[in-house]
């Protein structure tokens, strides 16, 4: 037997491990050509920025999929597969399911379909049912438990996170999915960041903007308004020191009288806590979570 046979495959174990820490697991490899041909030229689109462009994929067999383009090519191809194997690792109720990548023109992310789109068409098509309240409080309480996940539970934790309607997806019993995590579109390889600056219970800088996210998505679920421009109006709105005053006014118009006014104060007081911090958050997702979890009884209907 070959003595370097042995050596070269240590040497290549040892390689993976320090390259993708945690379980190996191997992803799906889609054919560009299936992808193009499922997202009829990638004009299938449900959203797009500078960073990333989701498609709806059907493909041939009659599957249905999710897929996201990363448009930061500044990456380098060995930190494409890393993040890859990253994201496919994430085993969560409340997160979008990796199911493999493809690579061509374009580097594609293929992820699990969702039934019935994302939050922000719910919000804001006049065409679909409204979500009720209490449908409203199960996705808050998912998106937090989602978060807590991935900085608190994942290791390397995943601080680059980004929350908004567009990119959280309901399935079948209108459950959120987080679609939008892991990749740094600066092209700094942000979900390898040593836990350091974010203690156990993460708060600082990253998770500040985290929870900043988080305070403006749950004002849009109980205003059913639009968070364009980082939800600029709806921040300052909460921040205005009289608006307890103003609340009946902006609740959302779909919702009728059918909501607890309890609860919608306790989560105005979420939103507030979330946002008012800045850059540097001062409380903590855990704390939110159980929180939300105490105030709100999600479970009695």
């Amino acid at each position: 037997m070959d003595l370097s046979v042995p050596k070269f495959r240590s040497r290549l174990l040892a390689w993976l491990c320090r390259s993708r820490p945690g379980p190996i697991v191997f992803m799906k490899r889609f054919p560009y050509k299936d992808i193009k041909r499922a997202t009829d030229s990638f004009h299938r689109i449900m959203y797009s920025n500078s960073h990333v462009a989701v498609y709806k994929a059907r493909f041939q067999d009659g599957g249905v999929a999710l897929i996201k383009e990363i448009r930061d090519f500044s990456q380098a191809e060995h930190v494409f597969y890393r993040e890859v194997q990253l994201l496919g690792r994430l085993h969560h109720r409340h997160l979008l399911a990796l199911r493999g990548f493809s690579i061509g023109n374009k580097r594609l992310l293929v992820f699990e379909n969702i039934e019935r789109g994302s939050l922000k068409e719910h919000l804001n098509d006049p065409l679909r049912t409204p979500l009720n309240w209490r449908t409203r409080l199960q996705i808050a309480v998912g998106v937090v438990a989602a978060l807590e996940y991935l900085l608190l539970f994942n290791e390397p934790p995943m601080f680059h996170v980004s929350i908004s309607s567009s990119n959280i997806m309901l399935d079948e019993n209108f459950n959120a999915k987080l679609s939008d995590m892991g990749f740094q579109s600066s092209g700094e390889n942000c979900v390898t960041v040593p836990h350091t600056s974010c203690p156990k219970d993460c708060m600082g800088q990253e998770c500040g903007n985290i929870m900043f996210q988080l305070g403006v998505l749950i004002l849009e679920l109980i205003t059913g308004q639009s968070s364009e421009n980082g939800g600029a109006d709806l921040v300052q709105w909460i921040r205005e020191s009289r608006f307890c005053s103003s609340i009946d006014n902006m609740i959302d118009p779909d919702l009728g009288n059918s909501y607890d006014s309890r609860e919608l104060r306790n989560l105005l007081a979420v939103a507030k806590l979330c946002v008012k911090s800045g850059d540097k958050s001062t409380t903590s997702i855990l704390h939110i979570l159980r929180y939300l979890q105490k105030k709100l009884v999600i479970s009695r209907d």
